[in-house]
């Protein structure tokens, strides 16, 4: 009987670092879903909606290699057209505009800051790798899905956690809840994915300010995987140059 007893409480010990483990894997299964291509372009349409339904299109180019260099660069409207952001390793990001003389560094306090009037955050914009930047642990496990908690590794984060519901069979994320320092959800993300070729594309996504009550919708079209691109892309002095 005491073997009994003493197996079971190895059991009951053991599930939270089971758990934590299953998490761990869940989350890097999603980068690999979402970051497997060697690189990729595409054409980015952004549809902002504030409270009133009232629409702006913007549309813009990305150019992506491995998990950590990505350029995009706004081709319309004309006012927006020019606009680029270039994000490289390490968590630097640069940014172009018609009327700088050169591109600027963002710095660390811009990245809680909107992204180019969206509402997506540069911090939001700049992650390459999810289970670099979170520790997830294990909410609740569904007959398709799993839901995480993550929770910042970085203190300067502008979140406290995110929730976050995965595809079981997949392995792409459904959606994501942000919540403030404060404790408050304050934003929220859907996703639909597609399979382009061998790998599975975010045909849209739809990012949600609840507090401002406005939203940003992205669609990718043309989107073209492993297409050998150059690294001088993504070379600083490059982003005003057409590609």
């Amino acid at each position: 009987m005491k073997y009994l007893f003493a197996s079971l409480f190895l059991v009951i010990y053991m599930l939270p670092a089971m758990a934590q483990d299953d998490a761990k894997a869940i989350l890097e299964k999603m980068d690999k879903v979402m970051f497997s291509a060697k690189d990729r372009v595409g054409t980015i349409t952004i549809t902002l909606v504030d409270k009133n339904g009232d629409e702006k299109v913007r549309e813009a180019e990305i150019f992506q290699k491995g998990t950590d260099k990505k350029l995009y660069r706004y081709t319309k409207p004309e006012s927006q057209a020019g606009i680029a952001t270039l994000s490289l390793p390490g968590g630097v990001m640069w940014m172009s505009m018609p009327a700088f003389a050169k591109p600027k560094k963002i710095s660390l306090l811009s990245k809680s800051q909107s992204f180019t009037g969206t509402d997506f955050s540069f911090e939001d914009m700049n992650i390459s790798s999810y289970s670099d930047n979170f520790t997830p642990s294990m909410e609740s496990v569904g007959k398709n899905d799993y839901v995480l908690l993550l929770i910042p590794k970085d203190e300067k984060s502008i979140y406290s956690k995110v929730l976050l519901r995965v595809d079981k069979a997949n392995g792409y994320p459904i959606w994501m809840k942000y919540y403030n320092r404060q404790g408050r959800m304050f934003k929220d993300a859907s996703y639909k994915y597609e399979k382009v070729g061998n790998y599975w594309n975010a045909k849209e996504v739809i990012m949600k300010d609840l507090e401002k009550e406005h939203s940003t919708i992205i669609n990718l079209s043309r989107i073209k995987f492993d297409q050998g691109l150059s690294d001088d892309i993504f070379d600083v002095e490059n982003m005003k140059q057409d590609k």
